[in-house]
């Protein structure tokens, strides 16, 4: 098949995305298929020759890693030559009408929050993973955590914020610590902060001014697990324990910065509610073919949901791989799964 692998664009999960799109197209290459690994943002801006013809010279991959810091998009920005305020470059739609189906290995913003989908479902242009409004659902934190609540589900308590720089000294008077400050719509951990106290919080805040909303939730101490759901089954879960600090960024994406156990040491009913409750939220919010849900346990086995994403990465340290590799999924087979989903293969 032809195979576009869409990666990069302006969010600020882009290394990310760039490094699970690299393997995914090599994976799809080793299984067949002629696939063809594309920046969103850039496009075929540097490319001399008709997109059709990409399939049949594929373009080489460099190897590549997650860089601890997150990208400097303003100088992404001023890279493009194309000086247009389109967040799509050039040729990209073009490249997916030709494709036998896109592989969408975007993450954050322009990828997991349903604009990309709605654009090729309006082409016709089959992609895996979600649809557009599961997709922009699941990425707004904030509507998440009500459906989830209103479903019965354990979530930590929290509040939307809108606010500017002026209004950060009074909101520290507000607010209960310890809590966590994050982002509404992005992932990767890029943004959050965990405040102990009212100095930490006030950088937090600060930090994050800029975002338009964020989101302030209740400290709930506890494992954190997460469990991935594949063609409407829960995968077995996984435990990380960060060497240092919490799963950030860093801890997320280097390689022996945190200790990751598949399957969770769990009892087995715990097991089976983390699994059911990942299916359900899943469920609940109409996603397809994949996604992988964050949990935390406390010591009373209370079980909390975080969040949900609707294309998990797919780099080497990441974790939905990981779960697929215990129930004897390799890496290759995963792909190839989540394309005959995208192909209407299986049941989501």
């Amino acid at each position: 098949m032809n195979i576009v692998v869409l990666c990069g664009g302006l969010s600020m999960e882009r290394n990310v995305s760039i490094c699970s799109s690299t393997l995914i197209c090599k994976a799809l290459r080793k299984l067949g298929h002629r696939a063809v690994m594309v920046d969103m943002y850039f496009g075929l801006e540097d490319c001399d020759v008709e997109p059709a013809k990409l399939f049949e010279a594929l373009p080489p991959l460099a190897e590549v890693s997650v860089s601890e810091l997150a990208p400097d998009l303003d100088a992404v920005r001023r890279a493009r030559k194309w000086k247009s305020p389109s967040m799509v470059g050039k040729g990209v739609f073009e490249l997916c009408a030709l494709a036998d189906v896109v592989f969408l290995g975007l993450h954050g913003t322009c990828g997991e929050d349903g604009r990309i989908q709605a654009a090729l479902d309006l082409m016709g242009v089959p992609y895996t993973g979600s649809g557009y409004l599961g997709s922009a659902i699941a990425m707004d934190k904030d509507l998440t955590k009500q459906l989830v609540r209103a479903a019965g589900l354990r979530t930590p308590e929290w509040r939307l914020l809108y606010y500017r720089e002026g209004q950060i000294e009074a909101l520290c008077g507000e607010l209960r610590l310890p809590c966590v400050v994050k982002p509404v719509d992005s992932g990767s951990s890029i943004g959050v902060a965990i405040a102990h106290n009212r100095e930490e919080l006030e950088k937090a805040l600060r930090e994050n001014a800029g975002l338009g909303r964020v989101i302030v939730e209740q400290y709930i101490h506890g494992r954190e697990i997460q469990v991935g759901v594949l063609r409407g089954k829960a995968l077995p879960s996984i435990e990380i324990i960060p060497k240092g600090g919490f799963y950030d960024y860093k801890n997320k994406y280097q390689a022996g910065a945190a200790v990751e156990i598949c399957p969770a040491p769990v009892e087995p009913e715990t097991e089976q509610m983390l699994g059911a409750t990942a299916l359900k939220v899943h469920k609940l919010l109409e996603l397809s073919t994949y996604s992988r849900t964050d949990f935390l346990l406390t010591e009373a086995g209370e079980i909390y949901f975080l969040e949900i994403n609707t294309l998990p990465g797919m780099t080497p340290t990441s974790l939905v791989p990981q779960e697929a590799a215990a129930t004897g999924i390799d890496y290759n087979s995963l792909c190839q799964m989540i394309v005959d989903d995208a192909l209407g293969g299986a049941d989501a």
